[in-house]
């Protein structure tokens, strides 16, 4: 059983509870509940007047993460933990690597945006890269379960909040560098430098792995530490590529060596993807060899073109929710349609604002019709999320829809054959969150439903 929790619904007999101060929520109002579940030590910044021994300290956020890697990192010290950043891509590349390491016979673990996989069993999560505590508790799970390596999507919140303390890299990849998340960062120099603080983060002889088309890829250097690049003037050389549907064939270079490869993936951002997994397993000690050989048994993380084919026309499901993702999405699409391509999407509510109208521009200048509608609008009017995408509207291909299970219902029964129909910005989850509320939604389910009931084949 683990030592601490910062949940008073989550204690166990003997626990410690450690009262964190939350934006929304104060956990010293909890305290006596953690005491009538069973806690039998308290941590907070009161003093307090409790039947049981308790401590006072400044600031428990700070108590905790010093505590749990006091208690834990020897527990953790032989995990080798890979860490990949970037604004896109973190989800494939990590899940990419995660499956390949498995099947070259090396037991891992996974961590990021669609949940913690390891050994096939699967554990939701909330964030890309989960609060300190939950970070400790699955590694030191992984530890338990025999993984050798553990695969972790690392967001700049993670970095900026300090939720990676005490945790070491053995290697780290960068993907890319584009507009996201400036609500909070307020301008992409910050949020750039949120990223690189991963690079205070390596073991010794860390290898980094970085995306050298991106022009943020200079600044992810360090002293004493070798540098991997890989793409079109790479060190793993992209040459020649040919997306299809469902498919993609590759053809790329190192060391002087020329491979080629099928990847069951589309779209050039998945061939960065994969790129940036087959470098990390090679500098691993795996040869290329062996990593194209299990290349073919490869899945694309749930909700990451996520493909439905239905009478010679495809269906494709993604998290694209960045200007830069929706860009790559359409125009990857757009070069293997052969007749329309309609596109679904919105934009979160609470959230940055700055992209809205951006989108909104990409969306209808790049596809041929446009259905706008609502994507965890939280407690933001959807009309005025869906005032500011259409700002940056300038063509008159598109109508709002704000209901998404209605604006999917259109767009599946627009489709005729060759078309191709993108439901983007909501991938993975299976909820929409509306007001504060998170209620079931699963855009599979609805595709699903939508064939049973009009008797067409999948």
């Amino acid at each position: 059983m683990f030592k601490f929790e910062t949940d008073s619904r989550r204690i166990k007999k003997g626990q410690t509870f450690i009262a964190l101060k939350g934006y929304t929520v104060d956990g010293h109002d909890y305290i006596d509940e953690a005491i009538k579940n069973g806690a039998s030590y308290i941590i907070s910044e009161k003093d307090l007047n409790i039947p049981i021994p308790h401590q006072k300290v400044k600031n428990t956020h700070n108590y905790l993460k010093k505590i749990l890697n006091n208690n834990y990192k020897e527990v953790i010290k032989d995990l080798k933990i890979i860490g990949i950043t970037g604004t896109n891509g973190k989800t494939t590349s990590a899940y990419l690597t995660y499956q390949m390491l498995n099947k070259l016979g090396v037991k891992t673990a996974y961590i990021g945006t669609i949940g913690y996989y390891y050994n096939g069993e699967y554990l939701e999560l909330d964030n890309t890269t989960p609060d300190i505590l939950n970070i400790y508790k699955l590694l030191v799970h992984a530890q338990e379960n025999n993984c050798k390596i553990v695969v972790m999507e690392v967001s700049a919140h993670s970095l900026s909040y300090d939720r990676l303390y005490g945790i070491k890299f053995s290697e780290i990849a960068f993907t890319n560098l584009t507009e996201d998340h400036l609500d909070y960062y307020k301008n992409m120099k910050n949020y750039l430098n949120a990223k690189l603080l991963i690079l205070n983060k390596l073991t010794r002889g860390a290898k980094i792995i970085v995306n050298i088309d991106d022009p943020a890829y200079t600044k992810f250097q360090k002293k004493n530490h070798k540098v991997l690049t890989i793409g079109l003037n790479g060190d793993y050389k992209l040459l020649e590529y040919k997306t299809h549907p469902n498919k993609t064939d590759l053809k790329f270079k190192y060391k002087k060596q020329i491979y080629n490869v099928t990847i069951p993936l589309t779209n050039t951002y998945n061939i960065y993807n994969y790129l940036t997994m087959l470098s990390l397993v090679n500098q691993l000690g795996f040869t290329i060899d062996s990593i194209i050989k299990y290349t073919n048994n490869l899945q694309a993380p749930k909700g990451r073109c996520e493909v439905y084919e239905i009478n010679n026309s495809f269906i494709i499901i993604d998290y694209a929710h960045t200007p830069d993702a929706v860009e790559k999405v359409i125009n990857a699409y757009s070069k293997i349609k052969k007749r329309q391509i309609i596109t679904i999407i919105g934009c979160g509510g609470n959230r940055d604002n700055k992209k809205r109208p951006i989108m909104g521009e990409i969306a209808t200048k790049l596809s041929d019709y446009v259905i706008f509608t609502n994507d965890n609008p939280r407690t933001e009017d959807p009309n005025n999320i869906i005032s500011d995408i259409l700002k940056g509207v300038k063509t008159n291909n598109y109508e709002v829809i704000l209901d998404r299970k209605k604006a999917i219902n259109k767009g599946l029964n627009l489709l005729k054959k060759d078309d191709i129909l993108l439901l983007l910005g909501k991938g993975h989850e299976t909820y929409q969150i509306i007001g504060n509320k998170k209620i079931h939604f699963s855009e599979a389910e609805e595709i699903k439903l939508f064939m049973q009931n009009s008797n067409k084949k999948l």
